[in-house]
């Protein structure tokens, strides 16, 4: 991934997709309910190079054109090509730098990437979610994990960066099966992926589940601690992260959602993952009752708080401990 990027998100209706995902509700999650169409999309792309352009007048970060919201691939070619079309004229233009997508492990093909590769696409995130194959089933995803390890090594093959997503907290999921999934997923070698709890909104299967008490959500503090593993994982590996939670929307927000939501997800993530190694330095050297000071860039010191000062409040509680930060350039 580029130092800096911009992301152009052009939501393309969820029509494309063959399956009804038990948690998917898109139109809650982008905001999006009419069809997207060419010229809409024209208008979107013009719009954020505006004010892109007026931020970064000198085309110093990168910019990519991103369809999101639905599987891409798997909306009607004639669809896909004429979006494609309105994006390839910004690359050529100069004016951006690449073209993303999101799609589904089993709408990829030969023929589908001819296409993609043909307009200039530079990126594909595949919805992996899970690869425990009975997880995959109860959430109604319509794939395989083998699906999963077919697609990515066609985008691979094709030179096109490759992002995978996955989720936490699905129907008959495990924190040792969302652990394996992340393993799994970091072996395939994705340039970036993506981490987020499954949260239940109305209109799907699940908030039926819900209501029936057949499934049961992640409770925040327990999904904040997973993914604080998982992102451990993917770091190890020199994997981007590009985002931690579902993006807070007007449908996706603490009065629209059940279950782990959080506005600063991951800032609780990254909060945990610092807490994690003061906590094991504390421990080893059997410290307390004191003054720890910690010298930590400036763009630590927020983490090394925690989000409302909840670290600093959990070593003061559980050790009697004061952190005091010292700023490093």
């Amino acid at each position: 991934m580029k130092s800096k990027t911009f992301h152009i998100p052009v939501f393309v209706p969820h029509k494309g997709c063959p399956h009804d995902c038990v948690f998917c509700n898109q139109r809650k999650i982008t905001g999006q309910t009419e069809e997207m169409t060419p010229q809409k999309a024209q208008d979107i792309i013009e719009a954020h190079l505006a004010t892109i352009e007026k931020y970064n007048p000198k085309g110093t970060y990168y910019t990519e054109i991103a369809f999101f919201g639905g599987s891409f691939t798997a909306i009607p070619i004639e669809s896909m090509v004429s979006l494609l079309e309105v994006a390839a004229k910004y690359i050529k233009s100069g004016r951006v730098g690449g073209i993303r997508c999101s799609t589904r492990p089993d709408c990829i093909s030969e023929e589908i990437l001819d296409v993609c590769k043909a307009y200039g696409m530079t990126a594909i995130e595949l919805g992996v979610q899970s690869t425990d194959e009975e997880v995959l089933l109860a959430s109604n995803r319509g794939h395989s994990f083998e699906d999963v390890k077919k697609a990515s090594e066609l985008i691979k093959e094709r030179g096109i960066e490759l992002g995978l997503q996955m989720m936490t907290g699905l129907p008959g999921d495990t924190k040792e099966k969302s652990v394996f999934t992340a393993r799994q997923i970091a072996a395939l070698n994705p340039q970036c992926v993506r981490i987020y709890p499954t949260l239940v909104m109305e209109g799907t299967h699940l908030f039926e589940m819900y209501q029936r008490g057949k499934y049961l959500p992640q409770k925040l503090d327990d999904a904040v601690e997973l993914a604080a593993e998982l992102v451990e994982i993917f770091e190890e590996k020199n994997i981007t992260i590009l985002r931690i939670g579902l993006q807070t929307t007007d449908g996706v927000n603490s009065a629209t959602v059940i279950g782990p939501y959080h506005n600063a997800f991951a800032e609780l993530v990254y909060g945990r993952i610092i807490r994690k190694k003061i906590e094991n330095h504390i421990v080893s050297r059997s410290i307390k009752n004191t003054t720890l000071e910690i010298d930590a860039p400036k763009d630590k010191i927020s983490q090394i708080v925690g989000h409302k000062k909840e670290n600093l409040m959990y070593f003061k509680e559980k050790y009697n401990i004061n952190l005091k930060l010292n700023h490093k350039n």
